[in-house]
């Protein structure tokens, strides 16, 4: 499987790219250079990298997954040739979440070291990538799980446009969650991408961060993958 997204990667390196540099990078210049406001007694751009980061890990993640393994199944029909194989299900699970986060990583890093020249000040270190690397694998199982509960191609777009694209804009992403009524605000707080972004950000302004937000990362990545499991053997079963 990992073979798989290198060689996918390796091809459409191109076109990889340039579709992870210019939604965030749109975002970036529209609210953070081209709006100069100040958020929580920093300028905002420090404010909004941090969560464009996370977002470009998910986005990254769940798009390489969910759109790819949809087509490979319901029209390709190239999953039925995985379930005859002797290669155990579990293993192409962890193939599709960790080709997925490492997806989602790269996106990341690739927007890291577009804004380096801004000069921030802002810092990314070792937790950091680990944090992005886990949220690409929250996101890269939810994609296996999408693409297979849904029942033909244009499920995954919808899937996107109700749950992915609601929480980039909500997850503290480009404005915290704190601002959030009270109950929505509880909910929002322990969704993936805003323990993502507010620990991403915290490491960048040189605080320090909770390591409950790993455990919880862990979590849904730990829920997600049971349910893929469920899927996929189901569909092995038919």
């Amino acid at each position: 499987m990992l073979w798989e997204k290198w060689v996918e990667f390796r091809r459409d390196f191109y076109k990889i790219t340039l579709a992870a540099m210019i939604a965030p990078l749109l975002y970036i210049l529209v609210f953070g250079l081209g709006i100069q406001t100040m958020s929580h007694g920093q300028s905002y751009l420090n404010f909004l990298i941090p969560g464009v980061v996370a977002l470009t890990t998910m986005n990254g993640s769940f798009n390489a997954i969910a759109q790819n393994l949809n087509v490979q199944r319901l029209y390709e029909k190239a999953f039925d040739q995985v379930i005859i194989s002797p290669t155990p299900l579990w293993q192409f699970i962890a193939g599709q979440i960790i080709g997925g986060s490492l997806r989602g990583l790269y996106a990341g890093a690739v927007i890291i070291l577009l804004i380096l020249p801004i000069g921030t000040g802002l810092c990314f270190n070792g937790w950091s990538f680990l944090l992005m690397f886990l949220n690409g694998s929250v996101f890269s199982a939810i994609g296996v799980v999408v693409s297979f509960y849904a029942k033909n191609h244009a499920d995954v777009p919808r899937f996107s446009n109700y749950v992915i694209m609601p929480m980039a804009y909500l997850c503290n992403t480009f404005f915290s969650a704190r601002s959030m009524p009270d109950g929505l605000r509880q909910v929002i707080e322990y969704l993936p991408l805003s323990q993502t972004s507010a620990a991403l950000r915290s490491i960048a302004n040189h605080e320090a961060f909770s390591y409950t937000t790993i455990g919880i990362l862990l979590l849904y990545l730990a829920c997600f993958s049971i349910a893929a499991s469920w899927f996929l053997y189901k569909k092995k079963n038919l």
